[in-house]
């Protein structure tokens, strides 16, 4: 009989199948290495998942709860939208600097061999966002922080792929290699500029309405 194992230990397997999903793909990876890694059995490891899939999809939720563990504590507090904006960056940067696997596997999900589970998961992984930044942004223009003119579901999904793209080019190799040709410097030197900068581009697109051109 097998001895159920701990939740320290269920925790050590998903972040060992994180890693190997976000390094290999899908396709290319193998549970037996996510159970060497991981120190178990392949045999625990079907037990506890039941196949691949079910390991894959697993791993997937582990990851987006420590993204919206972040999400949440940056978020937990009212501010004008900049201050909620500088938040989210510095915290991303942190949570790409602690997690990078993460990002890898999510990255895999949008567009690799993965792409067979988006229309599982696109509306979990999507929809905290998606209510956030766009509820952040209706509460700014009725305040007057921000032009009036904007679709504030546009607004938040312009807004969630400039912080999708921050992510990757902090985890993911091809997006590295596009931020050395921009600037010439490896992202994690630029962290304070890359915030800085970031905020003045969101300030004019928070701010400029159509009769200011």
């Amino acid at each position: 009989m097998l001895k159920r194992l701990t939740e320290e230990k269920l925790e050590e397997i998903l972040e060992a199948g994180i890693t190997e999903f976000g390094e290999q793909g899908f396709e290319k990876t193998s549970m037996s290495r996510v159970a060497g890694r991981a120190g178990i059995s392949v045999g625990v490891l079907y037990k506890y998942y039941g196949d691949k899939d079910g390991f894959f999809l697993a791993c997937v939720k582990k990851s987006m709860q420590e993204l919206e563990r972040t999400l949440s504590e940056t978020t937990s507090r009212e501010e004008k939208l900049l201050q909620y904006a500088e938040r989210l960056i510095q915290a991303l940067q942190q949570h790409c600097r602690e997690h990078p696997s993460h990002i890898r596997m999510y990255h895999e999900l949008t567009c690799g061999s993965a792409a067979r589970f988006v229309p599982a998961l696109t509306q979990e992984i999507e929809s905290l966002s998606a209510r956030l930044y766009t509820s952040m942004t209706e509460r700014a223009q009725r305040e007057g922080k921000i032009r009036r003119d904007a679709d504030p579901g546009l607004f938040a999904f312009f807004f969630d792929n400039l912080l999708m793209m921050l992510q990757f080019t902090y985890c993911c190799d091809y997006y590295r290699e596009r931020f050395r040709i921009y600037c010439g410097a490896e992202p994690e030197d630029m962290n304070s500029s890359i915030r800085k900068e970031m905020l003045k581009f969101l300030e004019s697109a928070f701010t400029f309405e159509e009769q200011d051109k």
